[in-house]
């Protein structure tokens, strides 16, 4: 399924680094920063989380909460949290049910061999649900510059 701006966020359930549920419904009321990325601690994704990390604050004045999601379990994430003090909760979408909700898990090219994974991609979702702004082309060392633009 292919999202575009105006659509309806697709509501989910999933698990954050703590194991407790969570849910983007939880989040209504408020903007929400939902970014997809491929895996915990490698070079490309710590940029991107660093970013988000270096200007929460600016990102929280804006009115937003961020909220990132790979594959990665639980135990992943916490280290990841704990390494580069991530101030935002990630979620464990282990089953993929939230990366297929969102039409990020496709095909991948790599040094000619294709594969399926998490595209990157953020989702820029308003107080009401709806999806605002999507970033397909992510500059992972400044994508918090991005999203406040």
């Amino acid at each position: 399924m292919k999202l575009s701006v105006g659509d309806p966020a697709p509501d989910f359930i999933s698990i954050d680094q703590k194991g407790q549920p969570i849910r983007l419904s939880d989040y209504r009321g408020k903007k929400v920063v939902l970014y997809f990325y491929p895996k915990d601690d490698t070079s490309g994704c710590t940029a991107q989380a660093c970013s988000l990390r270096d200007s929460y604050a600016g990102l929280q004045s804006a009115g937003y909460e961020v909220l990132g999601v790979s594959l990665d379990d639980t135990k992943s994430h916490q280290k990841f949290i704990s390494k580069y003090d991530l101030p935002f909760s990630l979620i464990a979408d282990t089953d993929r049910q939230v990366a297929e909700a969102y039409g990020v898990w496709q095909e991948k090219s790599m040094y000619g061999r294709k594969y399926m994974g998490i595209v990157r991609t953020t989702f820029l979702i308003d107080e009401n649900g709806i999806i605002t702004d999507i970033i397909g082309k992510v500059d992972t060392k400044q994508h918090a510059e991005q999203i406040l633009k």
